[in-house]
């Protein structure tokens, strides 16, 4: 994991910078708001140290600049200000977590841990995989045994939908309500049509079908048993 450590105290920094390298992280160093703010914005860090008093750019408005941006990377702040005002003001404007100066080196990388935790739990789910079926949500590819297998849009977002929801039974309502939008039955075969097109292209020419019908109840798309 890479961290960002704005610290404008030069000790201070050596010696988090160091901590942190011994642990096994990739560490940055910024001495001033002005350019930790930059590397922020710039860099795809796990978790931000934060010294609340920076030349030039405080902390706490470094912090509230990347959220007003929409950047959620995890903010641990450091302060020799400890009163309870002084945590609830870091807090309100961003941070996550807040230590107080001095501090030892363990509780520093315990926090940085829960932090990156955190964060990794949090991040979006960019792909999906059902038995040797792969869909890559970024790039919208969608990949069974190697074979690359081409989809429309609609098609993309009701297979989407049901590797979301792999081994469990999706109704029709379901559908409808979540690839197509519609809060009413149409009364029309739009659902049957594109279930018939989607087994086309992920079943067909395959070892196994994904793709069941449950009669009476919907749809499962599960790896063979």
């Amino acid at each position: 994991m890479r961290i960002l450590v704005i610290e404008d105290d030069s000790s201070v920094a050596d010696f988090i910078r160091q901590g942190l390298a011994e642990a096994g992280y990739t560490v940055d160093h910024a001495a001033d708001g002005e350019q930790g703010l930059k590397l922020a914005r710039s860099t795809d860090y796990g978790v931000l140290v934060v010294d609340r008093m920076l030349p030039i750019i405080d902390g706490l408005t470094i912090i509230k600049t990347i959220r007003q941006e929409g950047l959620s990377t995890p903010a641990l702040i450091l302060s020799a200000l400890g009163e309870v005002d002084d945590r609830v003001q870091g807090l309100k404007a961003g941070g996550d977590d807040y230590l107080v100066k001095p501090f030892a080196l363990a509780e520093l990388l315990a926090r940085i841990e829960v932090l990156g935790r955190r964060a990794e739990s949090n991040a979006p789910e960019t792909s999906l995989k059902v038995a040797d079926l792969e869909m890559d949500l970024l790039s919208h590819k969608v990949v069974r045994a190697g074979s690359n297998i081409l989809l429309q849009p609609r098609e993309f977002r009701l297979l989407e939908y049901l590797m979301k929801h792999a081994g469990q039974v999706v109704t029709r309502t379901m559908l409808l309500e979540n690839v197509w939008d519609y809060h009413f039955d149409p009364q029309t075969n739009v659902i049957d049509v594109h279930i018939s097109r989607l087994r086309q292209k992920i079943d067909k020419d395959f070892d196994y079908p994904l793709l069941n019908t449950v009669r009476g109840a919907g749809y499962m798309l599960h790896e063979a048993e």
